[in-house]
């Protein structure tokens, strides 16, 4: 490609991909109808591209020239470079990172193609904080997790704050979205999984008797903040699971949950 580009007006067009940034309502809205995502700082731009992302822009401080040289040398995509301040204008927010791309979005899969070679699935059902879910990504990848299906209503995954908050591990483990719930627990059990509510139901069993279990292929289900998993996804569950708690705790952050989960499962 050539030489970076100098921009020292916010209202550029070239730019337009990071306006409003900090806007949930607007870029939930935009980024996925435009195809594009932003993903922040060195480390996950470089873990955006090692997963196969394309690059539509780059958007950089003057000190991070250097430390993303290789990276402007290779990818066929424009690099505008912007003071701060204008980063900021342009933005709605300090850069810290002093990195941005603009990334493609590549198409959502249907369940049945990650479920096809899968043994141990996370669902999110109706997650609608974004650090939540990039905390959910995270510990997935980090506890070996195959794959992440998420509910119509769960937030996006790919945005800013998700792709942030996970380190990346939203671009690196595979993940799609199902069309209709809770009629999509019906793919779950089609391919063969026990499909494990995480609840305070009554009837629950606790989390060590279902690891004990060892089921064959497992799918873990994950409600929403506050109200939890909704009354549609736990009848149509084969078995709703407990973390035992102590010291008058009734439950964990779905977050923290997640990955007591996970390693439990293992």
């Amino acid at each position: 490609m050539g030489e970076p580009i100098t921009v020292e007006d916010p209202g550029d067009p070239r730019l337009s991909d990071y306006t409003d940034l900090t806007d949930v309502e607007l870029r939930r809205r935009r980024e996925p109808a435009e195809g594009l995502f932003i993903a922040e700082g060195e480390k996950v731009i470089r873990r955006a591209l090692a997963a196969g992302y394309e690059i539509r822009s780059m958007l950089l401080a003057p000190k991070w020239l250097d430390v993303m040289r290789d990276v402007v040398a290779e990818v066929p995509a424009p690099v505008y470079t912007v003071t701060p301040r204008v980063a900021e204008q342009v933005t709605g927010y300090h850069v810290h990172r002093g990195a941005l791309a603009s990334m493609h979005r590549r198409p959502v899969v249907g369940p049945g193609a990650l479920l096809d070679g899968a043994r141990r699935v996370a669902v999110l059902e109706d997650l609608v904080d974004h650090a939540n879910v990039g905390a959910a990504f995270r510990n997935a990848a980090a506890l070996g997790v195959d794959a992440v299906l998420l509910t119509p209503r769960c937030a996006d995954p790919l945005y800013r704050r998700a792709v942030k908050v996970s380190m990346g591990a939203v671009l690196q483990l595979p993940w799609t979205r199902f069309d209709s719930w809770p009629d999509g627990l019906d793919a779950l059990g089609e391919h063969g999984f026990l499909t494990a509510a995480l609840c305070l139901a009554d009837d629950s069993i606790t989390l060590d008797e279902l690891a004990a279990r060892r089921p064959e292929r497992l799918a873990l289900l994950f409600g929403t903040e506050g109200e939890g998993l909704t009354a549609g996804a736990l009848a149509r569950a084969d078995v709703r699971v407990r973390i035992p708690m102590a010291a008058g705790v009734d439950s964990l952050n779905v977050a923290a949950a997640s990955a007591v989960a996970f390693y439990a499962t293992r």
